[in-house]
């Protein structure tokens, strides 16, 4: 084959030999393109998946860990929670409103697949320099175009997009993150999986119909952008949310029903990776009839309906004798449905045109045995002198406060999620902008999901290892915040191109950060992906492990707010303050710096801090709480105030005023409602320190802090709509 074709495809010599191997033969055009989006790096992991493998996965309540669709965790009484999160960051900077839309799109149907109706949605977003007047005008646009993608297909299909966050750093200036995450309920007998058995069960195509809408898009996702990158607009998917719906009411109506074995999303490489992984899974064969596809543009060949990226498709494996009632199904919500194959014994994937073989493969090659990459591995030169930063307070307290609430990884994204429906499905209990952990009734078992994203990149800049760790914690402490218990997450793994060995030490140190944090604090990692090439023109973005937790409530009642609308409410910092200022906001916003040494976090700690709120909470000890984190315990207490309809007088606990702008791990901040809480606290070994009252007086005071209720919330929720505009 001609070596400019094979270029093309992203196909190495070394790889190239391989398919030579296992075929015997060289493939042909279509055979080729089908290779190359298997072994693409967004389906196959081959450069990550040597270090994937270690994650803890299983506990108790572990139903499905990572391999499936979606992880799913037991959340009592017969009922099952089903998520991931999963990127769409190529797709969102070329294309950003149908990127976006697409993402919400993609991972529902990770999540629906699995016989879960989709009840919740939080997205991580990261821009680039929004003050540089080069970069501005671009991210400004990006930004409105992700929203405005994610508001529209969220909103139109009736999930609630309940939280996420939003951060910005030059790092990102050639490369946005945008990823998606949702979430599901469902019977625990009603679970369905991806896997096609049984010699002669028919294969169906079921969805919306194929067109030449995102070709391509899986081997693009694989590979770093440069100048050209503009030319790819065509591997952009488009996505149509009313569709989306009726896909979703169509599959969980057939779920009810014993007429299937298996069902796969159309997702990355569409009907190529859903059929060679419901094959591969089952260690079956497939023999499909391409030209039975539904098709919305004429001349399509083969090559294109296996590669195209429509959107809102999935493959069933139905039993033998079903076909028509699951095809009845599906027409009764006016969506196509057609028999284009059936499960053989061969272990091959057959691709019949018009009753000729057109296309012949082995599934396991492809499927089950990629290739995994031993890619060289190099500590980054630029930690060399890093970690000797140090934190002086050069500016007062009162105005490094401002600039903190004025700046746009720490002030309010009002603009962003007013956009989203938050409270359709009418579950919803604590919603974006609420400070913290999501938090959704299940109304079927009366509990309460709490949910939480968190992606700190200046933390992993700094220290990959630690500063994935740091990012567990951090969700973790902001679900046991609302009152519930982490049970597991799912991670995004955004870096850089892999072929740069400080890329890929950032990535191993980074798997053993969260492998570390993950077993200590007793929250195994049920599903996820990875999403590198995140690169524009050589310089690749900071590493951006992506953390989202789920955690159990038992009873939605318990449910703990952030803020509060009492007066004299008593305040208290939890967990010990050391000083800890390496990749701190307050060490970007005053020295622009992302710079020092991330101190080892202390889990025995983390954890003993988790049982006080959960048991206070419990006992009804508490009024509110939140998790200290970016900005220390002066922009966690400017938030609870600018939240509350009370104003604040807070003493400074700290000798040194710096402190008040630490970012030491394992902190919250309560505000207490009976003073046996402080008995509690010394039962698990936490420090509190009283902090001081909420009052009626309309100010904020914080030590020599002092902002009027007014010019706090002007800062705090003024500031974003003011710089994005």
């Amino acid at each position: 084959m001609d070596k400019a074709i094979i270029k093309a495809h992203k196909i190495s010599d070394e790889e190239y030999a391989r398919i030579l191997e296992f075929l015997g033969r060289e493939p042909n055009l279509l055979e080729l393109g089908v290779i190359s989006a298997m072994w693409s790096e967004h389906c196959s992991y081959k450069s990550s998946k040597k270090y994937l493998s270690g994650f803890p996965t299983e506990a108790p309540w572990v139903l499905q860990g990572p391999g499936e669709n979606a992880g799913v965790i037991d959340i009592g009484k017969g009922y099952a929670a089903v998520f991931k999160v999963e990127s769409h960051n190529h797709p969102s900077f070329i294309e950003p409103f149908a990127g976006a839309a697409t993402g919400v799109g993609g991972i529902m149907r990770d999540v629906f697949t699995m016989g879960a109706r989709v009840v919740a949605g939080m997205n991580s977003l990261k821009f680039g320099d929004i003050h540089d007047a080069k970069y501005a005008p671009l991210h400004k646009y990006l930004l409105r175009g992700v929203v405005s993608g994610i508001s529209h297909y969220g909103n139109c299909t009736g999930v609630p997009t309940v939280g996420g966050e939003c951060g910005f750093d030059a790092c990102y200036n050639g490369n946005i993150l945008v990823n998606a995450f949702a979430l599901g309920v469902c019977k625990i007998e009603e679970l369905f999986y991806a896997k096609a058995e049984g010699v002669g069960n028919s294969v169906i195509y079921v969805g919306s119909k194929t067109g030449r809408d995102g070709l391509g898009g899986a081997v693009m996702s694989s590979e770093s952008f440069n100048e050209s990158s503009k030319a790819l607009r065509p591997t952009v998917q488009i996505g149509d949310p009313f569709s989306e719906k009726l896909l979703m009411e169509a599959c969980l109506e057939l779920f009810k029903s014993d007429f299937i074995i298996g069902i796969q999303d159309m997702g990355a490489a569409g009907l190529t990776s859903s059929a060679f992984e419901m094959a591969g899974r089952s260690g079956s064969g497939m023999r499909l009839e391409l030209d039975k596809t539904p098709m919305r543009e004429e001349g399509m060949t083969p090559y294109e309906l296996m590669l195209s990226e429509s959107q809102e498709r999935m493959l069933i494996c139905a039993k033998k004798g079903y076909e028509a009632e699951v095809v009845k199904i599906f027409e009764k919500w006016g969506l196509d449905a057609v028999v284009m194959g059936e499960v053989t014994d061969t272990g091959k994937m057959e691709l019949f045109w018009h009753g000729e073989l057109v296309g012949c493969l082995p599934i396991a090659p492809l499927s089950e045995n990629a290739p995994i990459l031993d890619r060289p591995v190099r500590e980054p030169g630029y930690l060399a002198g890093l970690g000797d930063y140090k934190f002086e307070l050069k500016l007062s307290p009162n105005e490094l406060l401002k600039r903190i609430l004025k700046n746009e990884n720490a002030n309010n994204k009002a603009f962003i999620y007013e956009q989203f429906d938050a409270t359709v499905q009418t579950n919803t209990l604590k919603a974006d902008g609420a400070l913290g952990a999501s938090v959704i009734r299940v109304k079927e078992n009366g509990a309460a999901l709490a949910m939480a994203v968190e992606c700190n990149a200046s933390l992993s800049y700094v220290d990959a290892r630690l500063g994935a760790a740091y990012n567990v914690a951090a969700v973790g402490r902001k679900i046991t915040c609302a009152g519930a218990r982490i049970l597991a997450i799912s991670d995004c793994l955004n870096f850089g191109n892999p072929q740069n060995p400080e890329v890929m030490w950032q990535f191993a140190k980074s798997c053993e950060g969260i492998k570390e944090a993950c077993r200590a604090l007793n929250a195994p990692v049920v599903s996820g992906n990875v999403s590198l090439y995140n690169e524009s023109e050589g310089v690749s973005i900071h590493p951006s492990p992506t953390i989202v937790g789920v955690g159990l409530l038992e009873n939605a009642e318990d449910t703990l707010k952030s803020s509060t609308n009492e007066s004299g409410v008593c305040f208290y910092l939890l967990g010990r303050t050391q000083g800890a200022f390496a990749a701190s906001l307050a060490a970007k916003v005053q020295d622009g710096k992302v710079a020092g040494s991330l101190r080892a976090l202390d889990y025995a700690a983390e954890l003993a801090l988790w049982n006080l709120l959960f048991e206070a909470n419990q006992k009804h000890l508490l009024e509110c709480a939140l998790s200290v984190g970016s900005g220390g315990v002066a922009l966690a207490l400017a938030k609870i105030i600018a939240l509350s309809k009370r104003g604040g007088i807070f003493e400074n606990p700290f000798e040194n005023e710096a402190l008040l702008f630490d970012e030491s791990p394992g902190r919250a901040i309560v505000g207490v409602r009976d003073e046996g809480f402080l008995t509690l606290a010394r039962n698990w070994g936490v420090r509190a320190c009283r902090l001081g009252v909420s009052t009626e007086e309309e100010a904020f005071t914080l030590g020599s802090i002092t902002l009027s209720k007014k010019e706090l919330e002007r800062l705090y929720f003024e500031s974003f709509r003011e710089q994005i505009l």
